[in-house]
């Protein structure tokens, strides 16, 4: 069992409270997805519940977390730093049932992540694995240790489909404990029982959780329909409220006519309209009484605000690459990844290229890029799929689109990130301590003013919210140049992307519709 009592978060630097007196009780069978926006404390929850000293450099946190009997299996967003520079032998022989384990064992787990029973024993760099092979690798060592409670942050970060399938299946029959961070809209329509929803309202000054025992789609149709109706009686109640005030307000003008217009001579009907008043007075302050009770109109976190600006139409007959390239080798040259690609890119198409994870999607993309730097009327701008490879960790977000520090473009940088919901003390925060969703949403806002009509996208909605994704959806979809990108995400895929390529060791293979979700 998992429990959480009285629970505040603080972040230290500005001080904002993330949580507030949250309270928490997890079972064996229960699988909890924590939703909310990107900033908003998930991946805090997830650290204070694997390790409470894991967040004591940017924030603090009061409470109590009871572990009852659970071995605590924890996956974090990104792959941390000293992990990084560990051979992969090296990280699994740091967890004990690695020893333990049989080879015969050990095999048929790497089996059911897709993964080389050989893979344990590798000498490479775990930093220089794919991005989906560093979550395979992570989760392997997981389950090796056989934890009765598991706490994972965005799981299905650059997860390959068959990978993400198995990954499916696997919680759902999970009979531990299971508490997870997703923006992956799909995963969590098909894994969660349990919603955990973290909120940042007025601005970010006021915080709020709902814990309801419901799947996701059942949650997000009720926390609809809640808020109709609370919006229904809130409209109604005001209604009701300006039609009292109006009736009180007559008669209040009624009696300071009488008042103001009553002889002298009539010391009776002087007093009586006196006491009349003092009875409007009164009823005057039931009603401000009544007013304190009155339901709210219920508060809901905005979607942000982005958008491409004055990027010049691609002309449908513009050639925008013609790529023959015989061998795809890893960077290093030492591995044959795919042979015989050919991409042919016309006009103002969307290409997403997809594929199993370490079969060479992001090196594709390296090599599409340098191809594009020698091309005529082709300007193209580059996503990563890791932020640190464009964005410095001690840099403010103000810092690094502003980088001149001249005050107009100071502050035009300032009005920008105010649409992406930063709030004036994030904005001075160092994207070292920024949540990986907010990095994205930063580096978007930069490809919006690059100028560029090619788009080159590694993972462009990972850590994205439910409520943001859309938004960066919609805004790639119309984007008015080409855009090539590497993706597993289902729905950017379906409702971006004209053409799905799988990267196979023969080549590239164009998807028909009905198998375009990665």
């Amino acid at each position: 069992m998992l429990q959480i009592q009285h629970l505040t978060i603080r972040h230290k630097k500005d001080l904002r409270v993330l949580l507030e007196d949250f309270a928490l009780t997890l079972n064996p069978g229960d699988k909890a997805a924590l939703i909310g926006e990107e900033g908003n404390g998930k991946s805090t929850l997830l650290q204070w519940l694997a390790a409470p000293e894991c967040i004591a450099p940017y924030a603090e946190a009061e409470g109590q977390r009871v572990l009852t009997g659970e071995r605590v299996g924890y996956l974090p967003q990104s792959l941390p730093q000293d992990q990084a520079q560990q051979t992969i032998y090296e990280f699994f022989c740091q967890e004990p049932m690695f020893w333990d384990d049989s080879p015969k064992e050990l095999a048929r787990q790497a089996a059911q992540l897709g993964l080389d029973p050989a893979i344990y024993y590798e000498t490479r760099l775990l930093g220089s694995l794919s991005g989906g092979e560093k979550i395979k690798a992570q989760l392997l060592r997981l389950l090796l240790a056989q934890p009765t409670l598991l706490l994972l942050d965005e799981p299905s970060n650059d997860l390959d489909g068959e990978t993400l399938r198995w990954l499916e299946e696997f919680l759902c029959r999970w009979e531990g404990t299971l508490l997870f961070v997703s923006h992956d809209e799909t995963l969590l329509e098909r894994v969660a029982n349990k919603i955990i929803h973290l909120e940042q309202l007025r601005r970010k000054t006021s915080c709020q959780a709902t814990t309801l025992a419901m799947g996701y789609g059942d949650y997000c149709a009720w926390r609809e329909a809640q808020q109709e109706r609370q919006g229904r009686i809130a409209r109604s109640e005001q209604r009701a409220a300006a039609q009292q005030e109006e009736k009180l307000r007559r008669i209040q003008q009624k009696v300071e006519h009488q008042l103001g217009s009553i002889s002298r001579q009539d010391p009776h009907g002087g007093y009586l309209l006196k006491k009349k008043m003092r009875a409007v007075k009164a009823l005057e302050h039931r009603y401000e009484r009544e007013q304190a009770r009155r339901t709210s109109m219920p508060e809901r976190e905005e979607a942000i605000q982005l958008f491409f600006r004055d990027v010049p139409p691609l002309p449908a007959g513009k050639l925008v690459l013609e790529l023959e390239l015989p061998r795809l080798m890893t960077p290093d040259g030492s591995r044959l990844l795919a042979q015989d690609i050919r991409l042919r890119v016309q006009g103002p198409r969307k290409i997403g290229l997809t594929g199993r994870n370490g079969a060479g999607k992001s090196t594709l993309l390296a090599c599409i890029r340098q191809a594009l730097e020698q091309r005529p009327g082709i300007r193209a701008a580059y996503l990563p799929q890791d932020s640190s490879e464009l964005l410095p960790a001690e840099k403010t977000p103000v810092e690094f689109l502003a980088p001149s520090g001249r005050k107009e473009e100071t502050e035009a940088a300032r009005t920008l990130l105010g649409c992406l919901k930063f709030t004036p003390e994030e904005m001075e925060h160092p994207v070292l301590r920024l949540s990986g969703g907010q990095r994205s949403k930063l580096l978007l806002l930069w490809l919006t003013y690059s100028g560029a009509n090619v788009l080159l996208l590694d993972e462009p909605t990972r850590s994205l919210s439910p409520l943001t994704g859309p938004v960066v959806r919609e805004m790639l979809a119309a984007f008015p140049g080409a855009i090539l990108s590497v993706s597993h995400d289902r729905r950017y895929l379906a409702q971006v992307c004209t053409d799905v390529y799988r990267l196979e060791p023969q080549g590239l293979r164009l998807l028909p519709p009905e198998q375009q979700q990665g």
